[in-house]
């Protein structure tokens, strides 16, 4: 029974890898790369449009590699401008613990280090 269920474990966790920041780029660049193309724009058209240059968009969307303004302008060509403004708009938390801590730190301007 219990090789059954580490098996059965085994199994969910197979497919499963912690994804790094590289692994997130690339999607990043994967997803623009598809939104780029259902709107029927080239690379050329959308390195017009975001005002960036055209060597930015192919290293972007070969390698997932690219500034952070640029990815805002590429985004804002794409109409996602609300979406990339948004995205540390609502505070995260994992345990109970990080969303009190997270309540208790609200309004405040700059973090401490704890006195532990």
């Amino acid at each position: 029974m219990e090789d059954s269920n580490t098996a059965n474990i085994l199994s969910v966790l197979d497919g499963f890898t912690m994804e790094t920041a590289e692994d997130i780029s690339k999607k990043l660049a994967d997803d623009f790369r598809q939104r780029r193309i259902e709107k029927n724009l080239t690379r050329k058209q959308i390195a017009a449009k975001a005002k960036i240059s055209l060597s930015n968009v192919t290293r972007f969307e070969q390698k997932g590699l690219i500034s952070l303004n640029n990815l805002i302008a590429l985004a804002m060509a794409l109409g996602y401008t609300h979406e990339i403004k948004s995205i540390f708009e609502s505070p995260k938390y994992a345990t109970m613990e990080e969303l009190t801590q997270i309540r208790h730190n609200m309004g405040k301007k700059r973090a401490y280090n704890s006195k532990r």
